[in-house]
């Protein structure tokens, strides 16, 4: 398996994400770029989770059916071609980080999968559900880690 890079105009790997992306800012998603795309992928998967969240790990964003020629996304934008799923809020799209007040940082895990065939899952997924279900067709994939505490 390849890997591709993930990366983001508006925080470095390990480094904090800014209140605007968070659920109690504007709550815009954030900008991302990728590279390394296997030419024989038919479709690129995003996920955003927390492993540390109180309940277990929470999907903020998890997008299906993304173009696999596209190269990234705008901030507070679905990535081209992509089906936004709804998140852990209950919400379809991009749920900001939200821990709970006085917890250390939490990691936000932005995860792009290339897939050899379309990922089917239901309309409101947990993370488990997208890792099993990518795992069955996955080319190559890309982590990006944000921080974000209140």
């Amino acid at each position: 398996m390849t890997g591709m890079e993930l990366r983001s105009d508006a925080f470095e790997d390990h480094a904090y994400l800014a209140r605007r992306y968070s659920y109690e800012g504007p709550n815009v998603s954030p900008p991302l770029a990728w590279s390394g795309v296997p030419d024989d992928a038919a479709e690129l998967v995003l996920l955003c989770e927390d492993p540390d969240a109180p309940s277990g790990t929470f999907a903020h964003w998890v997008v299906v059916g993304i173009d696999p020629h596209t190269d990234g996304v705008e901030a507070g934008h679905c990535p081209p071609g992509g089906t936004e799923l709804v998140n852990g809020f209950g919400q379809p799209g991009w749920g900001g980080p939200h821990p709970p007040p006085g917890d250390d940082a939490h990691h936000y895990c932005f995860r792009l999968y290339a897939l050899s065939g379309p990922c089917v899952l239901p309309d409101a997924p947990r993370a488990e559900q997208v890792h099993e279900e990518v795992d069955k067709n996955r080319l190559a994939d890309g982590t990006l880690v944000g921080l974000y505490r209140r």
